[in-house]
């Protein structure tokens, strides 16, 4: 099942989406209109879900609305806490960022983890701001997110996977000029709007295996990125574990887990997003997101 959230009538909706079609669920008759948000839906899954799934079997076709007729924004447009995110995940990313630095490659034995502020989150379709004055070397990162559905702490490997509620695209712009800047990477991931998501959550059902996904980022219609989750270092089993180790997961957790190769910083010679730039980042069995860079 596809689950968004969308603005209608100014307001924002807890939304399925089938093809071109789109159900509000707070408008049908049935459904409690106190549940519209996708964070209620996360949190109480367990029975939400089911009633979803047969609040869609039986509504009729007069209750959907046409996807194009509202504005998607991202599916949980402010987090509760900011986003987990994974550096380094992919053995060809590791190799060209190494090369850029002159040095041999060394894949890491652990999970490289950063978080992404909240006020960074952006819409599937919004447009990307960039202050020219805050950082001129703005960069694209297409990856698959991980939303949790099932907290816990100490959580196994082989039951990692119960926990997951859906998997949704990000694209998890980052200033370089800023990251070299400040000697980490909180600062530079966090420029306000520079995390589109969406354009959905698909639910864990629909995705039996997240390991086989093909992921493709393209600016002005170039594929910059093209790879496939299979390559990465650390799997969305194992990241789960280690993260959960040391804290609790919390329902609505959102885990970016790393880019391929491909990304701007590291072309000879460098390559950076600009105002009227348009970058689509998609994801195998997910979607596309498609964002505008705009001067801020």
């Amino acid at each position: 099942m596809k689950l968004a959230t969308c603005n209608h009538d100014s307001e924002a909706h807890l939304a399925v989406v089938q093809g071109d079609s789109i159900l509000l669920p707070a408008t049908c008759p049935g459904w409690s209109p106190e549940i519209d948000s996708l964070l209620q839906v996360i949190d109480q899954s367990d029975r939400l879900l089911p009633q979803l799934c047969e609040l869609v079997r039986q509504s009729p076709r007069e209750q959907w609305m046409a996807l194009a007729s509202v504005e998607l924004v991202s599916p949980i447009p402010r987090p509760r806490q900011n986003m987990m995110c994974l550096g380094w995940n992919y053995m060809d990313h590791v190799e060209e960022t190494t090369r850029k630095i002159v040095e041999a490659p060394k894949l890491p034995k652990y999970p490289i983890v950063f978080t992404k502020s909240v006020s960074s989150m952006n819409g599937p379709y919004s447009d990307i701001p960039v202050d020219a004055e805050v950082s001129d070397k703005m960069d694209w990162e297409v990856e698959l997110g991980v939303i949790i559905g099932k907290g816990g702490r100490g959580i196994r490997r082989e039951e990692a996977l119960q926990h997951v509620f859906g998997y949704t695209v990000i694209n998890d712009v980052s200033a370089r000029d800023l990251q070299k800047r400040h000697k980490q990477f909180f600062i530079g991931k966090s420029l306000t709007g520079a995390c589109p998501m969406g354009p959905w959550i698909v639910t864990a059902d629909d995705i039996p295996d997240p390991q086989t996904l093909n992921l493709t980022c393209r600016v002005n219609g170039v594929v910059k990125q093209d790879s496939n989750t299979k390559y990465q270092i650390f799997d969305i089993a194992t990241v789960i574990e280690t993260l959960s180790r040391s804290m609790s997961l919390e329902p609505g957790d959102i885990i970016a887990t790393g880019t391929p190769s491909g990304v701007g910083y590291v072309r000879n010679p460098p390559e950076y997003l600009f105002p009227g730039d348009v970058v689509e980042c998609e994801i195998e069995s997910i979607g596309t997101i498609r964002n505008t860079v705009t001067a801020a």
